[in-house]
């Protein structure tokens, strides 16, 4: 169920963190297992079977969901808008008791907190999402609910040994984010996202945890540059308080 798994008390409660792996699921190949992802032409069934496993393994909380489009939009979660699917790349909250996801099967998964403020955040920065700053948007929406003290863990995506572009698509992100240039094993141009990402967030005076693991490398991880049609793991971040923390 979990590729990473943090929970941690706070004085009201407790903050707990995960990405989730390709295990444990009921979504057959291409998708097995434990596919969340509604938009890959798995069984619409199985995904939402596979979603209330991940919410049991939370405590049974409920769990807010992106259709995301590669871009910068971000949207504020409350307890009234749950249900709604916005097409956006971030979330924000100021809510406890209610859980934030980003899928990704090679983008990076951001999980974004300022645990004493009581605000949160997810975001999805693949390529476009890195370049276009959607994660200093979601930083930015997070500090106007109040949050001061944002941290960030980066999960588990394509690593740049393994993100082959052309050269056009690497000069690009090399002149806008300079450490986001690599190099794949094989000696041709590519793109480390994560790095990209992180040079981001030091410029937000954002301090982060990275949690190490190339999607291409690990099977234990979906890839859609490995294995083209198939699933999509998560990043969840939740607060909670009061009794229902304990």
């Amino acid at each position: 169920m979990f590729y990473w798994h943090d929970r941690r008390d706070l004085p009201q409660g407790n903050l707990e963190r995960c990405f989730t792996d390709s295990l444990s699921g009921v979504s057959e190949a291409p998708f097995s297992a434990l596919n969340l992802g509604l938009h890959v032409g798995d069984d619409e069934a199985h995904v939402r079977a596979n979603r209330d496993l991940l919410s049991a393994e939370l405590g049974g909380v409920p769990i807010a969901w992106m259709n995301q489009v590669h871009g910068r939009d971000v949207v504020e979660v409350t307890p009234d808008s749950l249900g709604q699917v916005h097409d956006v790349d971030a979330m924000v909250t100021n809510s406890s008791d209610l859980a934030l996801a980003v899928m990704v099967a090679d983008c990076v998964p951001v999980l974004l907190e300022d645990a004493e403020a009581g605000v949160l955040g997810v975001a999805h920065a693949g390529r476009p999402g890195m370049l276009a700053g959607v994660v200093p948007a979601a930083v930015a929406a997070m500090r106007d609910l109040g949050a001061t003290s944002v941290r960030a863990t980066l999960g588990p995506s394509v690593c740049g040994r393994c993100y082959e572009v052309p050269h056009e698509m690497y000069d690009g992100a090399r002149t806008q984010y300079p450490t986001s240039a690599a190099i794949t094993r094989w000696g041709t141009p590519a793109i480390d996202v994560a790095s990209g990402v992180a040079s981001q967030l030091a410029e937000l005076d954002v301090p982060f945890e990275w949690i190490a693991g190339c999607t291409v490398e690990d099977e234990r991880l979906f890839s859609y540059r490995r294995d083209g049609r198939t699933g999509r793991f998560a990043g969840v971040i939740v607060r909670r308080e009061g009794s229902e923390a304990a």
